[in-house]
């Protein structure tokens, strides 16, 4: 194993993980970056063969929490959608699980949470006797024995939805529901016009996405840490943002990340303003042609409902992306090792009440912020 930890070390990092399975954004070099800035210790692990080939890779981050009155210091890792490389693999399985906890040990690590992408149904209906299950069902009896516990703490969407880009515009028009081509074509005809916006534009990019958190009831960080993001992505070439517009008012927006033979739509958002319009379907349409542009093979489309059935909250979004002509992606989820096991139960019995307590507190600044 090899820790990457100087900056020239790190110039073929992106590269690296896309020749691996499952890649994902959030084990980029810029996201390790903008994670250092907001209380995160950034490292860069690979492990090679006997040859000399890389045939595994993780960004790890770590972060001291400290709790309240007793000020006494806790070390938590975190790897975002890794570690990357072939899980069907036992023997790299093995090591590489194995060298992770000896790095959070040496760290003083009290856990260890991973979610990596271990898909184990393509579509809603899962099938027992399908390869891919028995092959995911296999590695989860093999992390459970091993003492990895699921994560009761899902930071990021177990399940997702996808777009096959590999096929003709015209297949993936007609790939979509019926509602949601005559959507797109009203917006064409009710003149809303999607262009690339820029660096100059995260600010109305920011307000429409306030002004969605509120409208539709969900939490968001400061203005600062999407600006960073953003603009982090944007510059390395792996973010392009898109803005609808009427009479060259901004209604709405949407950030496409994309890196090798994948893309996803992390962030959207969009006013009150020209809604019976439908700009949300023309953007989802561009940026689709996009990412086919950029080479992409498959369009991420970021959540899907852990139990799909109308019950689940986000089931309404889940409606939306399925008229795109999605499929369902069910995945394990994340997993976490507690090392110090009393610890670990602590945090998770004292930390979903400190998070709905910060909730609140930033749902009410979000509201004054708009006003």
């Amino acid at each position: 194993m090899i820790k990457l930890n100087k900056k020239k070390d790190l110039s073929n990092w992106n590269t690296t993980i896309t020749s691996l399975p499952g890649y994902s954004i959030l084990q980029t070099r810029e996201w390790g970056a903008v994670k250092s800035k907001y209380g995160w210790h950034s490292d860069h692990l690979i492990w090679r063969d006997s040859a000399g080939k890389i045939e595994a890779a993780a960004l790890v981050l770590s972060r001291e929490i400290r709790l309240p009155i007793i000020q006494k210091k806790f070390i938590t890792i975190y790897i975002p959608q890794g570690p990357l490389f072939d899980w069907s693999n036992e023997g790299l399985r093995k090591k590489v699980l194995g060298d992770i906890l000896d790095y959070a040990k040496e760290k003083g690590a009290f856990s260890v949470k991973i979610d990596p992408e271990i898909v184990y149904c393509i579509g809603e209906e899962v099938d027992t006797k399908e390869q891919k299950y028995k092959s995911a069902q296999k590695i989860r009896a093999d992390l459970e024995e091993k003492g990895w516990l699921n994560s009761p703490q899902q930071i990021q969407f177990k399940n997702t939805a996808w777009i096959d880009l590999d096929r003709p515009e015209a297949d993936l028009l007609s790939a979509m529901k019926q509602k949601t081509r005559y959507n797109v074509r009203l917006a064409e005809r009710k003149a809303v016009v999607v262009r690339e916006a820029e660096v100059d534009d995260l600010e109305g990019l920011y307000q429409m996405y306030l002004e969605t958190s509120i409208r539709d009831g969900f939490i968001i960080r400061p203005k600062e840490y999407y600006f960073e993001v953003w603009s982090q992505f944007i510059t390395a070439g792996m973010a392009t943002p898109l803005v609808a517009e009427v009479d060259k008012n901004p209604v709405a927006g949407l950030v496409l990340f994309h890196l090798g033979e994948r893309s996803w739509y992390i962030y959207g958002m969009s006013t009150d303003n020209h809604r019976e319009k439908m700009p949300n379907y023309l953007l989802q349409w561009e940026a689709i042609k996009k990412s086919k542009e950029l080479g992409c093979l498959i369009y991420d489309l970021w959540g899907a409902p852990d139990v799909f059935s109308e019950k689940d909250d986000l089931w309404g979004v889940y409606r939306f992306k399925q008229g795109l002509g999605c499929e369902a992606v069910q995945r394990l989820g994340a997993y976490d090792f507690p090392i110090n096991k009393i610890t670990y139960s602590i945090f998770n019995t004292i930390i979903p009440g400190f998070l709905s307590i910060t909730r609140k507190l930033r749902k009410a600044q979000q509201k004054q912020e708009l006003a």
